[in-house]
C-alpha cells in the first residue's frame, strides 16, 4: 500500500513535467492514464501545445526528469516496436547530459576508492570535466610518471536515486501488464530489467574498465581501430582511469578533410571494425554515437565509452546471417523458414503467411539504391509486425538494430553515396563461408562429435554408478505406487477397465528416470 501510495505521486509528479513538454502520450498505455493527463494539464504551470515532434517533446521532459528517466528513453530508444519508428528515432538522440558535479567532490571519490592521497596517483588534474552524463563525468589528468589520462568518476549517491526511479519503472510497467494483455508480449517488465541490469554494470566501473580491456584484446592485430589501455592501478568500482586519446571526433567532415583523411577508407575501417565486432566476436560497442569516435591524423580510429556493450551468442550471429542473406537474395521463404527453426515466430503460424509479409519489408526497402538500402532499418520493420505473428521480443536484436541504425547514420555522414554494407561485403562473404558452407557445417559437426567423445568418460562413470545403485539397493518405491503400477487401488482392490492411465504414467517416468540415470 505504501508503495502504491508513493508511486502514485510520483507518477503525477512525472506527468506534470510530461504536461509542461506536452509529451502525455506514453500515459495512454497505464491505467487511468487519461485522467491522469488530465488532472497534469490542469496542474502543470506553463502547460502548453508544442510543435515539436513527440518524440522530441518526450525527450525533452525525460532530460529535466533526470538520470534514470535519461537511461530509460536511450532503452526506449531501442523500442520501435513499443513506441514507434517515429519516436523511437527521435529518442535515438537523447542528449546523455547533466550539470558536472564539484572537482572537489571528484577528488575526494577518487582518493576515497583509490586509498591514496591524490597528489601521489595524478600530479595534474583538470577540475573542468571534458564530459558531463547521467552516471559519470570525465576529467582529464596526469600520473606522476607523465602518461597522460581520462579519469571517469561516479556521481555521488546516483545509486540511491536509480534504485528509487527504477521502483516506479518497476511498478508502472507491472500494471502496464496486469491491464493490457495485448502489451504483453512486449515484455515491459523485462524491458526495465534489461535497464537495471545495464545502469548495474554501469554504475560499477570495473565492469567498464574489463570490457573495454575485452575489446581491446578483441582488436590487438587491427592497426586501424584502437582501444584505450586501462589503468588497472588507477581504478576501483567508482573510478576508472585509461589512456587518454587524442583526434577529432568522427563527424567532423570538415576537420577530417583539413586533416587529409580518407573518408572513404575511414567508411571501410568502420564498417569493417563493426561487421567483425557483431559477427566475429559476438560483443559489440553499443553505444557508437560520434562522440565515442575519434580519428587522428593517420587515420587511425579511437573509441571510449565502454558502459554500453551488447552480446549475441553464436547461434543468434548463425541466424542472424542466413537471414540477412535471405533479403539480399530475396529468399523469402528462406526468411521465413530461419525465424520458425530460431523460434521467434510460433509453430501455431502461418510459413507462408510469414513469408509475404517478409517479402513485403524487404522488397520496398532492397528496391532502393545500394546507397540507401538499411539493415538496421531492415530489422526494424520486420519488429514492426511482431504483434500479428505473435513474435516475443528479442532485447538482444533490438539493442543490436538500434547500433546499426546509429552507426549507418554515421556511415552517411562520412560518405552518402556509400554503404557501409558493400564495403564490408568481403568480410561478410569470408564470414558466411566460414560459419554457414559445408566446410563449416563438416567443423561443426566434427566439434560436436568431439564434446560427445569427451562427455564419454563421465558417462560410462554415470552409468557404472548408477548400475551399482540398482544392484545394491534396487529401486524402492512406496507401496501406494506400486499397487497402483499393478492396477489396483491402496485398498487392494483391483480397478476395472484395463491399465490405468497413472499406471502407464508411472512406468513411463521409471523409464525416463532409468535413462536419465544412464545418461547424466
Amino acid at each position: 500500500m505504501i508503495r502504491f501510495i508513493r508511486n502514485s505521486f510520483r507518477l503525477l509528479g512525472m506527468a506534470r513535467i510530461l504536461a509542461r513538454h506536452d509529451a502525455l502520450f506514453p500515459l495512454a498505455l497505464v491505467p487511468g492514464g487519461n485522467v491522469l493527463a488530465f488532472f497534469a494539464r490542469l496542474t502543470a504551470p506553463f502547460s502548453r501545445r508544442s510543435d515539436l515532434p513527440p518524440g522530441r517533446r518526450l525527450a525533452r521532459a525525460l532530460e529535466e526528469l533526470g538520470p534514470a528517466f535519461i537511461k530509460l528513453g536511450q532503452t526506449l530508444a531501442t523500442r520501435a516496436d513499443l513506441i514507434g519508428d517515429d519516436v523511437a528515432a527521435d529518442l535515438s538522440s537523447l542528449q546523455d547530459r547533466l550539470p558536472p558535479f564539484p572537482a572537489k567532490v571528484a577528488k575526494r571519490i577518487i582518493t576515497e576508492q583509490l586509498g591514496g592521497p591524490f597528489e601521489t596517483l595524478f600530479v595534474e588534474f583538470d577540475d573542468t570535466p571534458v564530459a558531463a552524463a547521467s552516471i559519470a563525468q570525465v576529467h582529464f589528468a596526469t600520473t606522476p610518471d607523465g602518461r597522460e589520462v581520462a579519469v571517469k568518476v561516479l556521481r555521488p549517491d546516483i545509486g540511491v536515486r536509480f534504485a528509487r526511479d527504477l521502483d516506479l519503472f518497476y511498478w508502472v510497467s507491472e500494471l502496464v501488464e496486469l491491464t493490457q494483455p495485448r502489451l504483453r508480449r512486449l515484455k515491459p517488465v523485462e524491458t526495465i530489467k534489461t535497464l537495471e541490469d545495464s545502469v548495474h554494470l554501469e554504475m560499477d566501473l570495473r565492469f567498464e574498465a574489463s570490457a573495454a580491456s575485452e575489446f581491446r584484446d578483441n582488436f590487438a592485430s587491427d592497426p586501424t581501430y584502437y582501444i584505450p589501455q586501462i589503468d588497472w592501478e588507477r581504478t576501483a568500482e567508482h573510478v576508472l582511469t585509461m589512456e587518454r586519446v587524442k583526434g577529432v571526433r568522427i563527424d567532423n567532415v570538415e576537420a577530417l578533410d583539413r586533416m587529409g583523411v580518407d573518408r572513404s577508407a575511414l567508411l571501410a575501417k568502420a564498417a569493417g571494425a563493426f561487421f567483425q565486432q557483431v559477427f566475429r566476436d559476438g560483443f559489440f560497442h553499443a553505444d557508437m554515437h560520434p562522440g565515442n569516435l575519434f580519428v587522428d591524423e593517420t587515420g587511425q580510429v579511437s573509441v571510449v565509452d565502454f558502459g554500453i556493450m551488447g552480446r549475441v551468442d553464436r547461434q543468434t550471429r548463425l541466424y542472424l546471417a542466413e537471414m540477412l542473406l535471405g533479403f539480399l537474395t530475396r529468399d523469402y521463404r528462406r526468411v521465413a523458414e530461419i525465424h520458425f527453426e530460431a523460434g521467434y515466430v510460433p509453430r501455431n503460424q502461418s510459413l507462408e503467411n510469414f513469408q509475404q509479409a517478409c517479402r513485403s519489408i524487404g522488397e520496398p526497402i532492397l528496391g532502393k539504391e545500394l546507397s540507401d538500402i538499411s539493415v538496421g532499418r531492415l530489422l526494424g520493420q520486420l519488429f514492426q509486425i511482431t504483434e500479428t505473428f505473435g513474435m516475443e521480443t528479442q532485447p538482444q536484436l533490438l539493442m543490436l538494430q538500434k547500433t546499426m541504425i546509429v552507426t549507418e547514420g554515421l556511415s552517411r555522414i562520412l560518405s552518402p553515396n556509400e554503404n557501409m554494407w558493400e564495403l564490408s561485403r568481403p568480410l561478410i562473404e569470408e564470414w558466411m563461408r566460414e560459419n554457414l558452407g559445408p566446410e563449416a557445417k563438416i567443423a561443426e559437426a566434427t566439434r560436436q562429435a568431439g564434446s560427445m567423445l569427451r562427455r564419454l568418460p563421465r558417462v560410462i562413470e554415470a552409468a557404472e554408478q548408477a548400475a551399482a545403485v540398482f544392484t545394491d539397493q534396487g529401486l524402492r518405491l512406496h507401496p501406494d505406487t506400486v499397487a497402483a503400477m499393478r492396477g489396483r487401488s491402496s485398498n487392494g482392490q483391483r480397478k476395472t477397465g484395463g491399465i490405468s492411465k497413472q499406471s502407464i504414467l508411472l512406468w513411463l517416468a521409471i523409464a525416463a528416470l532409468s535413462v536419465a540415470l544412464f545418461m547424466k
